[in-house]
């Protein structure tokens, strides 16, 4: 029998006062931000602060977004549960985690090898065996595996990420912080009948998407 969880306390008070409180509605995303273990997904040394109402340091000046961050992505993708999902930036994998209970498959695309196969390892332990992590060029998307039913961009990009777009699938919906100045905002993009609806959720604050498509390294 398993033991006591110790961040057990700590998840449900996320999920309460960071989440719920902050307009976060979608059951099942809330749900998905209950059941998956954010500990696991952070460095050793920043265990004790797994769930702050922060992000938190990666190797490579990478980080784990602020929990906020990636309740909100995810309720911008509307997901039903039998979506095939693209994520660009998969940095820890927790993201991926969250995504994993809510669609039905998970491409992760990293551009850093170590943080991709750190990410793969701990996504495997922790049983979430409908993602796969690709090593590539994520401003680029993973035109291969198109058209995707939504896609979750994790690093600013310089401007709207047409290129992303064009892998969405008809009523496909994207959600990306696209830079503003000296800011970044997040925005949901949906394409609808041929056309392209868009709606910002709100500022935020992330690493730059470098790549092709997006930021020079």
């Amino acid at each position: 029998m398993a033991g006591p969880d110790p961040f057990g306390e700590a998840r449900e008070g996320m999920v309460a006062r960071q989440l719920r409180r902050r307009g976060i509605e979608d059951e099942r995303v809330l749900d998905a931000m209950g059941a998956v273990r954010r500990e696991l997904y952070v460095p050793e040394t920043e265990r004790e602060r797994a769930y702050a109402d922060s992000a938190l340091p990666l190797a490579h000046d990478q980080t784990i977004s602020q929990p906020w961050v990636v309740a909100a992505i995810c309720q911008g993708l509307e997901l039903g549960g039998d979506e095939t999902v693209l994520e660009v930036g998969t940095g820890s994998g927790y993201s991926a985690a969250v995504l994993s209970l809510l669609a039905e498959r998970v491409w992760s695309v990293e551009r850093i090898p170590e943080l991709a196969t750190s990410a793969a390892g701990v996504l495997a332990e922790d049983g979430r065996d409908n993602v796969e992590v690709v090593i590539g060029d994520g401003s680029r998307g993973l035109p291969e595996q198109a058209p995707f039913d939504a896609i979750a961009v994790h690093a600013a990009t310089p401007d709207t990420p047409l290129g992303l777009l064009d892998q969405l699938g008809e009523g496909g919906r994207l959600v990306a912080p696209v830079a503003a100045g000296n800011s970044e905002v997040l925005m949901a993009f949906a394409r609808e009948g041929g056309d392209l609806a868009q709606r910002t959720i709100g500022p935020v604050r992330f690493v730059p998407l470098i790549g092709e498509e997006g930021f020079d390294a």
